[in-house]
Formats: C-alpha cells, structure tokens, sequence
C-alpha cells in the first residue's frame, strides 16, 4: 500500500494545498486517508517502441522493454497517496509478444510492473476492451496484475473470485473498489459466466455497495467506464446516471474514465464524481491535444461526526508526444541544418504538468508554452459544471 509521508505540499495551507477547504474545521474528529486516481492507461505501439528504447538505455525493464522511465514524472504524487487506483485498459499479453492495437488490444505486461512501481495499489479492469480476447484475455490480465502485486476489481477469473468484494485496510479505513464498463465493443458476457466483467446497471452497482458494506467496507469508491470518446463534457446519460447513483446508494466517490479526454468534476447530492480523469498514459493514432492531457483526481477523506467529508482537489497531467516521421521529414526540409525543432521532445513522457512548469529548468520555450495551455484548459473543463464553489482546485497551483 502506497503509504503518506512527510509531503509539504499537502500541509502548508500557504502552498494551497490544505488538506481541508477554506472554512472547514481544520481538525477532523477521525480518521483520515488520502486517494489518487487517474485516467486510462492503454498501451499503443508507438509506447511499447518507447519502452523499448528506454531498455536499451537503462539496461532495467523485462525482455527488453521498460516503462518505467515513461511513467516517472506522476511517481511523486501518486506515492504519496494512501490509495492509488489505476485504469488499465486494456488485455495484456505475453512479455515477448505478439502484441496488438486498436481494435482488440493486447498489451505488454510489463507496464504492469511500472504501474506498481510508481505507486499504484489496485486497478480498475472493467472496459469496452476487457472482453477484446475473450475468459483467456480475462485471466491472463488478472494474473499479470497479481503478478506485479496489484490488486483489481471489474472483471473476475471465477464466480467466487466475482462475489469477493475488494476490500483494503487504508490507515486503518476498511475501503472498498468496485468497477463497472458501459458495454465491451458489441460483446456479450456469456450468460454462463456473467462474473467475467462488470457491466452497468443501476442496481448492479447498488448490489456491489451493499455487498461491499456487508463485508465491512466503510467507503466505497466506484471506477465507471462510461460516456462518449473524445467528447470533453459528460452526456445526458451520464448526467442521469450520476444523479440516479448518488440518489439510490451510498457511494463515497466515483471515478470516469472511457472519454480519453478531461470531463469536469461535480459534487451531486454530496458525493464527487469526475466524469473522467482523461487519459494516464495513451497514444491515440490522431493526437488531438486533449487526447495527451489527463488529471490525477487528489482526494482527500476525512472523518467528521462519523461521516465521510470528501476534499477533492486535481493534478493536470501530459503526455509529451515526440514529432512523428512525417512532421521530423517536413521539418528536415524546411529547416536549414536538417534536425529537428529544438522545442519538440524526443521521448514519450508522462508530465506533472504544475511540477514540470515549476521545477524544471531546463524546459525549452515550446514545451513551457504547451504545459500552461494544458493547465489553463484542463482548469477550465475541471470548474465548468461550478465546482469551484464546493472547493474543488488543482493540488499545487502555478502560483503557490
């Protein structure tokens, strides 16, 4: 379990980052325990040739593939958290192949490891693309997780696996994951093993709380795999849904992944739900621009009168995307010495945006331009359905 430590940016009231909203009573009556999530993690071939070039130069990484130096900018946050819960995806594969892309993925493990060596503690698997490769695609993505000592929730190996709700002690909280996908691309969980995925309905998820409860959880966080792709508002289904789960349960949080894109955080009839936490760690065939932002959901649960009070506060993130083939060729014949625009990066990079815009010096002009466009977009979509007035703002602000 990724456990707390001394971290200023989390107790200076003067960095921004308190651990309770202006106004709130400063001591909590309990306990307390801090959650990050982030968006999709889904593995496409132009990262996999990352990987593969960053084992060439660590020397570290599994039959010649290593993600860690891919992930390693959001390791500062996401090993804080008392809980850090994944996304993954997609199906994952053998460690030496043959892998694949869109439509029926299939992953290198590896990224696995990296997950768990950033921070991670459990990860949702319920996704349009967990029945890509059918019970054996389910298996082997649930044994490579238990492999990289991660736990899991949304699909299952076995009726009983299903039934067991996943359950950890989070400094002494009893915290239940549950996940669940809107559909899995045109599929049928077949009728005789409907415990292989988590498919949404209301009182599915109305069930999994309550066996959650029952099995002694006191929080319940819900990963949901659900609106539309690349579309940066949350859609009436989605609208409704949350009202409908915040009306009809007891959930604690919930946590939107699927758009691939940031949609805005809401508190709805008490509970936090952001609609999606855009993509972790993704390179889409078409780049978008919102396609390579994403945020870290920073959420942070105190214990008041016996109830749960839920801070929620956000990390914008970016994946820095190298110039393809096409662009470097352009550039070659535009540019007079033949090389590349000294402000394109060379390497796939996940960034702490804020940290990156803070701390490092050696940003070049076009990088420092790109992270604060993604700081001001992602801020804007975060407060866009008027959270800023139940509190929500980003972890560190550029001015802190």
């Amino acid at each position: 379990m990724a456990r707390a430590v001394a971290f200023l940016l989390l107790v200076v009231p003067a960095a921004g980052c308190a651990t309770v909203g202006k106004g709130d009573d400063p001591k909590p009556t309990g306990r307390s325990f801090t959650v990050a999530a982030a968006g999709d993690i889904l593995i496409h071939p132009q990262l996999t040739d990352q990987a593969k070039k960053d084992a060439e130069a660590t020397g570290h990484g599994s039959e010649g593939l290593d993600f860690d130096p891919m992930m390693a900018g959001v390791k500062p946050v996401i090993s804080k958290a008392d809980l850090a819960i994944c996304h993954f995806e997609a199906v994952a594969g053998e460690p030496k192949g043959p892998f694949q892309n869109f439509p029926d993925f299939v992953v290198p493990p590896q990224i696995a490891t990296s997950i768990k060596n950033v921070g991670y503690d459990t990860c949702s698997t319920a996704s349009n693309h967990t029945l890509d490769h059918g019970e054996a695609g389910v298996r082997r993505t649930l044994n490579t997780l238990d492999k990289a000592g991660l736990k899991h929730t949304g699909s299952a190996r076995s009726a009983e696996e299903a039934a067991k709700p996943l359950i950890m002690d989070v400094k002494g909280v009893k915290v239940a994951h549950i996940a669940f996908a809107t559909g899995f691309n045109g599929r049928e969980v077949p009728k005789d093993k409907l415990w292989l995925a988590n498919e949404i309905k209301l009182k599915d998820i109305a069930a999994a709380e309550k066996a959650a409860r029952a099995a002694g959880a006191e929080v319940v966080i819900l990963s949901i795999h659900w609106g539309r792709e690349h579309w940066p508002n949350p859609s009436t289904s989605q609208l409704k849904l949350a009202r409908d789960i915040a009306r009809e349960t007891g959930i604690n949080l919930v946590i939107g992944h699927h758009a691939h894109v940031v949609q805005p955080m809401e508190k709805v009839g008490g509970t936090w739900f952001a609609y999606s936490l855009g993509n972790e760690l993704a390179r889409h065939d078409v780049p978008t621009g919102l396609s390579e932002e994403g945020i870290i959901g920073w959420f942070e649960f105190a214990e008041r009168g016996g109830a749960w009070d839920v801070q929620a506060r956000y990390v914008p993130t970016l994946v820095d995307i190298p110039p393809t083939a096409e662009s470097v060729a352009e550039v070659e014949a535009d540019d007079d010495d033949g090389g590349v625009d000294d402000g394109d990066t060379s390497d796939y990079r996940l960034v702490d945006v804020v940290a990156a815009l803070r701390d490092d010096k050696n940003l070049t002009d076009k990088q420092r331009a790109r992270y604060r466009v993604a700081f001001e977009r992602t801020r804007g979509t975060m407060l866009n359905r008027g959270a800023a007035k139940d509190g929500l703002r980003p972890l560190r602000d550029l001015t802190d």
